[in-house]
């Protein structure tokens, strides 16, 4: 029985976000779509509620949902462990909140690159690439502030 409850439940993802991960350019905005960031409410240099945004009505419940089963199975200890670490600093809902978006990043990758799970999927950094230039009298510069001393 729990083998076809997996079935439900990832079917259930993939009719949310689909399997085209291209529409998402990194694992922070499919996070952010399916609502499982803080909001940012600053004004004036001052901080407001930290709660999680509206975004993904059924989605977010799935996940939560996906991250208390997660957290109490002893067959994912890696998830298990960081709930606990996160559990003792900032409480049982926000720890399930972090889980269940290293959940939704680790699926993320697995969609984007075609992959079987690895434990490591959801500590992947989104490195971007910038096409920076830089005079040679700009990097001379930034050499000297870094420490660096520059013969030419």
């Amino acid at each position: 029985m729990p083998e076809c409850s997996n079935k439900l439940t990832a079917l259930r993802i993939i009719s949310e976000i689909g399997v085209d991960m291209n529409k998402f350019p990194s694992a922070g905005n499919l996070c952010s779509w399916a609502g499982l960031v803080p909001r940012n409410d600053e004004s004036a240099g001052k901080k407001h509620s930290t709660k999680i945004t509206k975004a993904g009505r059924y989605l977010k419940p799935l996940l939560v949902q996906i991250a208390n089963a997660v957290v109490t199975s002893k067959k994912h200890p890696e998830h298990r462990n960081k709930y606990l670490q996160l559990k003792r600093r900032r409480g049982h809902k926000k720890a399930i909140i972090a889980i269940a978006r290293r959940l939704l990043v680790a699926t993320y990758h697995i969609l984007r690159d075609s992959i079987c799970y690895n434990v490591d999927l959801y500590n992947i950094p989104e490195l971007k690439q910038f096409k920076k230039t830089m005079s040679v009298k700009g990097a001379i510069r930034f050499a000297q502030s870094q420490g660096f001393t520059v013969n030419i």
